[in-house]
């Protein structure tokens, strides 16, 4: 059985200032029930596929690589800490900044905010840190001037590990609809930023 902490969650934007923590959360806790994943870094959704192969991408890559990128800002996302540890992680930025969206032009991608990944430390699973990310990445969105969340949550996920984009009940709770779904099991939900719910 997993029991989380009972402190209080507390939410932060990732910048320079917290990438220490950052590091030391995708080096340790973030993937140590999921090893085969610990070499991402979150650099998925900053890769465009027409220039490489990301399977063939290591951790000597991706961790300089995340690191450049949250130096000068084009890697956003949001800490859950309980206490001074880091227990999750949301991937959340404006869809310009992810090039892995590279080869789906939308008309309204000047607009339009990506929550792309969450990853939460495994003691803290089913205890509320996925939802709090979610909120807080809304309105880090919304702050930005972007009146669209866009998601991405897979009807197929069966475990942990594949629910990495999130749950699609997760985004329904949180008042996202569903804009599309793909033939691969995809669901392709957004939600207007002006209209956060209470």
């Amino acid at each position: 059985m997993t029991i989380a902490p009972a402190t209080a969650l507390t939410i932060r934007p990732l910048t320079a200032a917290s990438q220490a923590d950052f590091l030391r959360f995708f080096d340790g806790p973030a993937f140590a029930d999921n090893p085969r994943w610990a070499s991402c870094y979150c650099q998925f959704p900053h890769v465009d596929p027409s220039r490489g192969v990301w399977s063939e991408r290591t951790a000597e890559q991706n961790r300089p690589a995340a690191c450049e990128r949250i130096a000068c800002g084009r890697m956003q996302g949001l800490l859950a800490y309980r206490g001074d540890e880091v227990v999750g992680w949301c991937n959340a930025a404006p869809r310009a900044l992810l090039e892995a969206f590279a080869d789906e032009p939308d008309p309204g991608a000047q607009r339009l905010g990506q929550i792309t990944c969450f990853v939460v430390a495994q003691p803290h699973r089913r205890a509320g840190v996925a939802r709090a990310l979610l909120d807080a990445a809304c309105e880090h969105l919304r702050e930005q001037g972007l009146s669209l969340a866009e998601a991405r949550p897979s009807r197929k996920a069966a475990s942990d590990a594949q629910h990495h984009q999130g749950p699609l009940s997760l985004y329904l709770a949180a008042g996202f609809s569903v804009h599309r779904e793909d033939d691969d099991g995809t669901v392709v939900v957004r939600r207007a930023l002006e209209r956060m719910p209470r």
